[in-house]
């Protein structure tokens, strides 16, 4: 195995820089981040790699509010087993671990699309309307098994939006008065328009929040379910068509070629099982937070910390 460490540090001080190797543009790459990396647990890391790839160690603070992470750059491309074998031994030293086989390039124009409820905001807009409404537990099962991925998702917002029937109106200005944004967000969102991204809001909820995400924000656009209201009460149906899991992957789709984001500088970030086709379709779909399905079929993952976090998956130039 051929080491190489960039901007050598008392971190990497164990390693003996050798003659510079040459990467290929868009190598593959291992992120690590969320808890202190000393050289140990750097050197753990590297014997569970083959031992004919060379490796380009790289420290990476993309934000000031972040601690400093290290980028792993890989001469050739891991196996599926051999990812896996990574990312078990990063849940056994609480690491995050990231692998990527090709970079999605922040000095270049492009797209994130997030999910809101416990994505973009730490609720779930559904269960706090109903425990308002008096209807909290059977509401809120429902949301778990959909998020799950144990429930088609139209089928269980309509059986949820019906509990909803003749509450008042006012209910959704209580939640909207003290809607919590995810931990990261605003500094994230800020962010990627400083570097002339387009971020958007694709959600199985509620126009009356994304709307106003959307100002608070200055998001590119929002799509989500309109609730229907008559006399200032919940008539307990939506209006059109339901934002479901392929609307979802759509927006991915529809947003990159509007704004002219090539396909592989799409970003996708979402929890629950209704954002794998939209996480599937983005170049890079990562799962926060994300419920166990999820976790296990998306190619990153964010397990703790804030949302700031993903700038670790994007590549400074």
């Amino acid at each position: 195995m051929t080491l190489q460490f960039s901007q050598p540090t008392a971190l990497l001080a164990q390693a003996v820089p050798i003659a510079p190797i040459k990467f290929k543009p868009g190598a593959s790459s291992i992120r690590l981040f969320g808890r202190a990396i000393d050289s140990a647990l750097l050197y753990q890391l590297c014997q569970l790699l083959p031992g004919d790839i060379a490796l380009q160690a790289t420290l990476f603070k993309p934000h000031p509010a972040l601690a400093a992470a290290v980028i792993i750059k890989l001469s050739s491309a891991l196996t599926a087993a051999q990812q896996q074998h990574l990312l078990s031994f990063a849940s056994l030293q609480q690491l995050e671990l990231v692998y990527l086989d090709k970079p999605v390039l922040l000095s270049q124009p492009g797209l994130l699309v997030m999910d809101m409820d416990s994505t973009a905001i730490s609720i779930e807009c559904i269960d706090e309307i109903a425990a308002l409404a008096g209807v909290g537990p059977q509401v809120a099962a429902v949301t778990a098994r959909a998020m799950n991925g144990e429930l088609d998702f139209a089928a269980s917002l309509t059986e949820r939006v019906a509990a909803l029937k003749n509450a008042p109106q006012s209910i959704l200005q209580q939640v909207v008065t003290d809607l919590p944004l995810m931990p990261g967000l605003t500094e994230l969102v800020s962010y990627l328009h400083q570097m002339q991204w387009q971020v958007a809001i694709a959600s199985g909820g509620f126009t009356y929040f994304t709307d106003v995400l959307k100002q608070q924000l200055g998001l590119s656009a929002t799509v989500a379910n309109v609730l229907e209201i008559d006399n200032g009460l919940l008539t307990g149906r939506v209006v059109g068509d339901i934002v479901d899991a392929n609307t979802k992957a759509r927006v991915v789709t529809e947003l990159a070629a509007r704004y002219n984001i090539a396909a592989g500088q799409t970003v996708a970030i979402g929890d629950g099982a209704n954002d794998l086709p939209m996480l599937k379709t983005a170049a890079l779909g990562v799962a926060f937070h994300a419920k166990p399905k999820v976790q296990a079929a998306a190619s990153a993952r964010i397990n703790q910390g804030s949302l700031l976090q993903l700038l670790y998956l994007l590549d400074p130039a």
